[in-house]
């Protein structure tokens, strides 16, 4: 008898112990921090990328905390100089050693090509805050983007041309991704339409001289010209020797999407900026009361920088991926991409979707032209296409 009732108290003992433990191992775990992997190019030639998407995420994780299910939140930051080999061996890296719930940024295609195999093995949810080509959320089920498509923001000027008695265009784009999906929606929208596409001609990804390119543009006499560069010094670059191989006294006027005027180098730009006509989604000048605090909140927090919509991405993609751990509780992997689908909230660029189907963003996108206000260059909004889909996904 007294045997069995040590048996019983050793048996008690055993599971208070097991109990402890259990308990210490939940409160362990849940003391871990939750931890994104965030890749951007902070040095090179695409800096400006990371300059800005980190801006954005870290004036949303100000504003809204570093934590999330109870847990804290911590951003490892990654410079992948802009080089796709370095995003992919920097992500294995994140994933594998640091145990990254979510990896994020990628300013680039290439990067977001790179890392998305990894993304799908490692079952890894991808946010992509910039790059821009159509088809980089269907390289992986696990990428979610919450910047935007060259063809969703391209069309929209095409429009805006023939309206406007724009008959005869030369193209003119970076001979990348995402310039080849910008030509390929504004030739196929504006031909449609009727309208004439004297030449097509394509440039080096980085590039200093466009003086060559600019005088065949002029040798073919186009209406306007139809821009894509990357956004950042290649946009002011090109600006400044538009004006001085004499475009506008020329009649020809720059139209594209947003980012050869964009805003993080538009103040860089003088006269020969303004009437520029784009179609993007995103403007500083943009008027809602939460633009307004987001523009003077990111520019007091970074030195007077005014945003671009890379920035802007990087807020949402930030918002997008807590909302979607709270609902998972911290979890990640697949829920957490299931989490991120249907999303919709408003965005200091106006109502945003993340589509259920393509994980894609939906998005206003607004027809803009480059004025003074108060003195500084501005793309000011006078027209706006609702809730678009990338078009390329939506056939």
């Amino acid at each position: 008898m007294k045997f069995i009732q040590f048996k019983r108290r050793s048996t008690f003992a055993m599971l208070a112990t097991l109990t402890m433990l259990a308990c210490a191992s939940i409160g362990s775990r849940a003391e871990e921090p939750i931890k994104i992997g965030l890749l951007l190019p902070n040095t090179g030639p695409f800096s400006y990328m990371g300059r800005q998407i980190n801006a954005g995420v870290q004036l949303y994780l100000a504003e809204h905390g570093a934590a999330v299910a109870g847990r804290k939140l911590e951003v490892i930051i990654k410079d992948d100089e802009g080089k796709p080999e370095n995003n992919k061996r920097l992500a294995q890296e994140l994933v594998i050693a640091d145990k990254v719930t979510v990896l994020a940024g990628f300013g680039l295609t290439p990067q977001a090509f790179a890392t998305a195999p990894l993304a799908t093995q490692s079952k890894t949810p991808m946010v992509v805050m910039q790059a821009a080509t159509s088809s980089v959320t269907e390289r992986s089920p696990f990428i979610v983007r919450t910047s935007m498509t060259l063809p969703q923001v391209t069309f929209g000027v095409a429009d805006w041309a023939l309206k406007n008695k724009i008959s005869r265009v030369v193209t003119l784009v970076s001979d990348y991704a995402p310039g080849v999906d910008a030509e390929k929606t504004f030739i196929g929208r504006f031909t449609a339409g009727g309208g004439q596409i004297v030449e097509q001609l394509r440039m080096p990804v980085v590039n200093a001289d466009f003086a060559p390119f600019l005088q065949r543009v002029l040798d073919a006499k186009p209406q306007a010209v139809f821009v894509f560069v990357p956004a950042g010094s290649s946009a002011a670059m090109f600006m400044k020797q538009f004006a001085e191989r004499g475009m506008k006294k020329a009649g020809i006027q720059v139209i594209g999407p947003g980012d050869v005027v964009d805003d993080d180098v538009l103040g860089e730009m003088g006269d020969e900026a303004l009437g520029a006509i784009t179609s993007h989604h995103y403007s500083a000048a943009h008027p809602s009361a939460m633009n307004k605090k987001f523009v003077a909140a990111i520019g007091k927090a970074n030195n007077g920088m005014r945003p671009s919509f890379m920035a802007v991405a990087g807020y949402d993609g930030m918002h997008v991926i807590m909302q979607a751990l709270k609902v998972t509780n911290g979890a990640g992997g697949e829920a957490l991409v299931n989490a991120m689908r249907g999303q919709s909230f408003e965005s200091p660029r106006g109502p945003v979707l993340i589509d259920p189907l393509t994980r894609d963003i939906v998005q206003d996108v607004y027809i803009r032209k480059v004025q003074r206000v108060n003195g500084k260059l501005y793309n000011v909004e006078f027209d706006v296409i609702k809730a678009v889909k990338d078009p390329d996904k939506s056939k």
